[in-house]
């Protein structure tokens, strides 16, 4: 019996260390199982965190496009401008060639009609020269009209003497 009761005792003390380890295995099962609904959590919480992280990715790339197109917009535009401003710099040459070209035709004119003027009032002093002088003719037409009729005469009466 002593055998027995020492098989007893050592089946006692092995049950209740079984049961200790089946209260701490249990404990550990209870831990395992909150650390496992927690990492449930965790990893539903990522996962809705994944999915707004994508479609802001999704916008970003979106928006990075748009920002590229619009550089590429930009460049045109900036190679644009450059041949505008070229353009310009041309006209603007052209316009002051135009301009000077102007300012000296404005001279040229400017001295024509003053040379006009000059001329207007040569040609009216040789006008008047003119009609002075017409006026000299017809009065030495006149003159000789008379003379000549007098020599005429003149010689008649001398014809008739």
């Amino acid at each position: 019996m002593d055998r027995i009761k020492e098989k007893m005792n050592q089946l006692r003390l092995e049950a209740e260390e079984s049961s200790g380890k089946v209260e701490e295995l249990q404990a550990k099962v209870k831990l395992l199982e909150q650390e496992t609904l927690t990492k449930e959590q965790e990893v539903t919480s990522l996962s809705h965190r994944n999915s707004v992280l994508e479609g802001e990715v999704e916008k970003l790339e979106t928006k990075i496009n748009e920002l590229k197109k619009s550089a590429d917009e930009g460049q045109g535009h900036g190679a644009q401008n450059e041949a505008l401003a070229r353009k310009i710099a041309l006209l603007e040459e052209e316009a002051e060639v135009a301009d000077k070209t102007l300012r000296e035709a404005n001279e040229k004119l400017r001295q024509t009609d003053v040379k006009a003027g000059h001329f207007e009032r040569k040609v009216q002093a040789l006008e008047a020269e003119r009609d002075g002088w017409e006026s000299k003719y017809e009065e030495m037409a006149k003159k000789y009209s008379t003379v000549q009729k007098e020599l005429e005469d003149f010689q008649q009466e001398i014809g008739n003497i």
